[in-house]
């Protein structure tokens, strides 16, 4: 089953029930929210340029978004992200953390990378991973949403996913010459760690 069709399942019950959507929405915003963290962390004190700045940024206000429509379902709260107010918790703070982790080892096996250089590489080619999920996940959010006449809506959000990818790749080719093979290979990576998220959140039902 393409990957595509499995989440058009899964948000098929998700989507209906306030419950479990409270819990989608405040997953992914505290997983906006652990990116704009890690590139806050990653960010240089002093050689920070504006495009960082404006993702660091976006990141954190795609978080504060998500937690906001939350208040557009009935009688849901999400004060934080504790493992009761999430779906699939252990996978959800799993996902990114990991996909940092295999993105550095990757860097120091494939190129030698090592200090700013490899958290510069990693940076880049976790954030151009996410941004293609982004794109797919949102887009697949967002039809649910239309299909069943939700007032909540990501539209915002996957306008300016795609400014997001399209920097990083003029980021990635700056980086390196053979950009897009690196590229290919962390998407590999995070394709796994995803499908791992999804089958986690797939066996979520109604408490």
């Amino acid at each position: 089953m393409r990957q595509e069709e499995q989440l058009q399942q899964i948000l098929e019950y998700i989507v209906p029930s306030d419950e479990l959507h409270g819990k989608w929405l405040n997953s992914l915003s505290m997983m906006e929210n652990t990116g704009a963290r890690k590139i806050s962390k990653y960010e240089h004190p002093v050689l920070s340029d504006i495009i960082v700045l404006k993702h660091a940024a976006e990141e954190a206000r795609h978080a504060y978004y998500l937690k906001k429509q939350i208040g557009k379902l009935q009688g849901i709260e999400c004060p934080d992200y504790s493992y009761p107010y999430l779906l699939a918790p252990v996978e959800s703070h799993h996902y990114l953390n990991m996909l940092d982790v295999e993105a550095c080892r990757y860097l120091k096996a494939k190129l030698g990378l090592t200090g700013r250089e490899l958290k510069h590489g990693a940076y880049l080619l976790v954030t151009y991973a996410i941004e293609v999920r982004a794109d797919m996940l949102y887009g697949v959010y967002q039809e649910a949403l239309t299909k069943h006449k939700s007032k909540v809506n990501v539209k915002s959000i996957i306008m300016e996913e795609e400014g997001h990818l399209a920097e990083m790749q003029r980021m990635l080719k700056d980086f390196h010459p053979d950009w897009e093979r690196l590229a290919a290979d962390m998407c590999a990576v995070e394709d796994r760690l995803f499908m791992t998220w999804v089958d986690a959140v797939s066996k979520v039902r109604l408490s």
